[in-house]
């Protein structure tokens, strides 16, 4: 069953590829930085007092991705949280290969324009290795999830993980992608 491969997936593996290729003077194509996974993590704190949070959670998780997540639970005990080891405490998923792509696609061309005042995603979210993390405040911008059926408005931490060993090789891969980072604020003239 060949599936056909996602709009942005052909894009990197036709024109930006090559493009990054000379851009950093690099001579083999697989020193060139591509996407290596999507992780959505979602950390539910009130999960410990209301633990049917944590299943309405999977659920949206579930339909934004098209994949299963995973339940994550608390590695200690913390006795000022309420906190017990082993308790739910979280939702996360790992994305590859196409829905990785997919994702992206839907997150860069729906889900970000449809946050208020949207600026730009801030460049700071680099970790020095060319990897990238943004945090979204609510999971209502995704179209997949209805308004009318969410229990509580949460955020979510989504990290992009390249092969990029700097954060200006992951900078140039995330932009040629499409990703709207903010533009440095011109120096003001007085």
């Amino acid at each position: 069953m060949a599936t056909e491969k996602p709009t942005l997936q052909r894009r990197y593996e036709t024109e930006i590829r090559s493009d990054l290729q000379k851009q950093f003077g690099l001579t083999s194509v697989m020193a060139v930085p591509r996407l290596t996974k999507v992780v959505i993590n979602v950390g539910m704190g009130d999960a410990v007092q209301n633990p049917k949070l944590i299943d309405s959670t999977v659920e949206e998780l579930a339909k934004i991705t098209g994949q299963r997540p995973v339940v994550t639970r608390a590695r200690k005990a913390i006795s000022n949280f309420k906190l017990r080891e082993g308790l739910p405490i979280g939702v996360a998923v790992t994305l590859r290969r196409e829905r990785m792509y997919e994702f992206l696609e839907r997150l860069i061309s729906v889900s970000l324009p449809r946050v208020r005042d949207f600026r730009g995603l801030p460049a700071k979210g680099f970790d020095g290795r060319g990897n990238y993390s943004l945090g979204l405040r609510e999971q209502v911008i995704f179209p997949e999830i209805d308004l009318d059926k969410v229990d509580k408005i949460h955020g979510l931490t989504v990290t992009i993980v390249t092969t990029a060993r700097t954060d200006t090789h992951g900078r140039a891969l995330l932009t040629a992608l499409g990703m709207p980072f903010r533009q440095p604020a011109a120096a003001s003239q007085g």
